[in-house]
Order: C-alpha cells, then structure tokens, then sequence
C-alpha cells in the first residue's frame, strides 16, 4: 500500500470542540522548531504564562501550558492536589463531572458524589450538606462550563462554600475560558485547567492549568509521592519557572506552543472582555433562529452557556441523520448528545473563532434546509431572518 500526504477537507467546526482554528494560529505551527531550552523559545514560554494569567484573570506564579490535552490538565489537578484516603466531593450534572470521579478514584481517594440532572446547574444546597456530612473532605471538585449539556455552574459561589469549610477546590473550565466570564483570582479558584481547542481557537493538544497559593502548599506538603511523574508539579515548576531558567523536564509541544502563543496574542487583542461579549452576542442572533424554527433548547436561559447550545431535535428526526447531512452536503459539524443526551440533542457550538456571524447565519440556513428536506416539523425560512434580526439590534 502507497500512502500519501493527507490533505484534510475545509470544515467548518461548531460541534463542543476542536472549534475552527484562526489562519494566523495555523501558520504560527509552521515556524521552525527550537529546542525546548533554547534562550529564545524559553522567552516565548515567559510570554505563554503572562498571557495566560491574562486570560484567566490571575496572578498565579504557577500559571502554564501542560503540553497534553484538557484530559491532561484535569489529571495534572487531581495527582496533584488528592492522596490516597481522601474524601473528595464531586459535583456531576454531565459527563465531565463523572471524569472527575475517575481521577479521583484513581488517586486512591473517595469520591462523595453531589448529583444534579444534565441540563442543570450545580446546585449549592446540596453542596452544602456533603460538606456538613463529610466535614474530613479535603477538596471540592466541578465543571464550570459542562460541554456535555451547555449548562455553566455559579463557579464563585461554589468556592466561596467549599472554602468555608476547609476545602480546595478543583475547576474544570475547558468550555469556559475566553468564551464566558472566568475570574480566578477574583472568585479564589485553588486549581483550575482548560484546553486550548475551545474559545482560545487553538489546535488541540495543550491544556492550561493555574495552581494558586493553598493549592502549591498542599502539593508541597504531601505525605505521599504524586502518581504521575510527568504531571508532578514539584519538578514541572522548575520547567516553567520564573527568572528565565529552565530545568529540563520534557520535550515541550515547541510547534504546538507557538500556536498558543499566537492564540493568546489574538486574544489580548481583541480584549478579553470583548470575546465574552462577541460569544453572547453570537448566542443570541443563534437563539433567536433556533427559537423561530421552533426548537427548543435544553438549559433554562439564566444558566445557558452561549458557547455551547444543547438544542432538542424535531419529533421523528434521526439527529445522526441530520449531521451527516450537514457534514456531507455543507461541510458543517455539529455535535451530538453524550449519555443520558445521546440520539436526543444536537450541540451547536460557537467558540473562539468559530464564533462570528457569518457561522451563525450559514449554520442556521443549512439546518432548516435539511430539517425541511426531511419534512421535519419546524417553521422552515424564518431562521436566518430572526438571526439578521437579532445582530442588527
């Protein structure tokens, strides 16, 4: 068998991830490769962290780039900060939260699961009464942005509880960061991570990770090595630390960075605040031509994220069928339901660079051409007025 090169097709990307990647990013990855202690490079790295301290409004010294993918970061979080015999409590309203029992259960920890439906936000009551029953628990865990539904979590006052009662607290914000507010240092988040294939509008393949001063101090003062010695902050600090001086650690992603950093430069130049603003304006022109077809979505309005919309499907319509359709005949991914979501939703998502009007009007016109091809009950031509409407106000 003769292989040759493989030339993707051009896709338009607005499923949960990887979103549509910038031109500028992409051509970032073509410079040449440096070694990964090389002066240069090393200064580039002082540059990664500062942006990403920017991006996830903090100050924290042990702010950096692991350079594997969100999965990474999460693991990076729990080696980290959980020892064998700890209680951990976990919230889960998706598929996420249900990894961070994975992570936890690995770490040889107990997993005290708070539970909520998907499509739901964490709910604080019932965070506040594992704490009081488990008054020994030493962290508390959840997703900020659940990419599985679409529902974000009141991520300030979840910490402000778990730090009431002694506990750490571990973020999950891959869906979040860059896309919706994030404030870390304002909101006192102990350890947080993300990936860079969401609202940074990277290429897959890094996950930024911050570690605040109760956080270190705990990974300082294990009784216990860290399971993993890639992911074992005590010698990866010494690789990302300050003052220009690296100890070698691993061979860094070097392509992979660049294209990080150019990600991040894009991001200080559009001004962190203005994403937000341009996520949720793009939100609501899609709102409004889902809501004029006649769908519906899954998670109340006051809790939705506008970065990834879970929409309910037509009576009678086979959603693989749809996105098939949409992949085939438009170049166009959207994603599917996950678990208890799976066959009954699509996700739409609307992140980093994906997120602009020209997306939101093409992918509304190609999802009320083929629901109305398939004889779908919906209200067929008035999407993309409804979303003209929408962005002209």
């Amino acid at each position: 068998m003769t292989v040759k090169s493989f030339h993707p097709p051009v896709r338009t990307l607005m499923g949960p991830g990887p979103s549509d990647v910038s031109p500028r990013v992409l051509g970032a990855m073509a410079r040449p490769t440096l070694g990964h202690l090389d002066p240069v490079f090393v200064g580039m790295m002082d540059e990664v962290k500062a942006m990403l301290q920017y991006a996830f409004q903090t100050k924290n010294e042990l702010t950096m780039a692991v350079s594997a993918p969100g999965s990474a970061g999460m693991e990076t979080c729990f080696v980290n900060l959980v020892e064998p015999g700890d209680k951990v409590i976990v919230c889960q309203n998706g598929v996420f939260g249900g990894r961070m029992k994975e992570n936890v259960e690995r770490c040889g920890a107990t997993a005290i699961m708070v539970m909520d439906d998907w499509g739901k936000p964490v709910d604080p009551n019932k965070v506040e009464a594992a704490l009081k029953a488990n008054p020994d628990a030493k962290v508390v865990a959840f997703v900020h942005a659940e990419t599985s539904t679409g529902a974000q979590s009141d991520a300030q006052t979840l910490v402000k509880l778990a730090h009431d009662y002694g506990c750490l607290t571990i973020v999950d914000a891959v869906t979040s960061l860059a896309g919706t507010p994030l404030k870390v240092d304002e909101w006192e988040i102990d350890a947080i991570y993300s990936g860079t294939q969401k609202c940074l509008s990277c290429v897959p393949g890094i996950s930024p990770v911050s570690f605040g001063e109760r956080a270190i101090e705990r990974i300082k003062n294990r009784k216990t090595p860290v399971q993993s010695w890639f992911m074992d902050m005590n010698l990866v600090m010494a690789y990302w630390g300050g003052a220009g001086k690296r100890a070698y650690h691993h061979t860094a992603a070097v392509n992979t960075l660049y294209a990080l950093h150019e990600s991040l430069v894009m991001l200080q130049e559009e001004g962190l605040e203005n994403s937000w603003a341009r996520h949720a304006r793009n939100h609501q022109a899609l709102k409004a031509g889902i809501e004029a077809m006649g769908l519906r979505f899954v998670v109340d309005e006051a809790y939705r994220l506008p970065q990834l919309n879970s929409v309910t499907l037509p009576e009678g319509i086979d959603e693989a069928a749809v996105r098939s359709a949409l992949l085939n005949d438009y170049s166009l991914e959207i994603g599917a339901g996950l678990g208890a979501l799976a066959g009954k939703i699509w996700r739409i998502g609307l992140m980093g660079f994906a997120s602009n009007e020209k997306n939101v009007l093409n992918c509304l016109g190609a999802l009320d051409a083929v629901l109305s091809g398939m004889n779908a009950q919906i209200n067929s031509g008035v999407a993309v007025k409804a979303a003209k409407q929408a962005f002209a106000q």
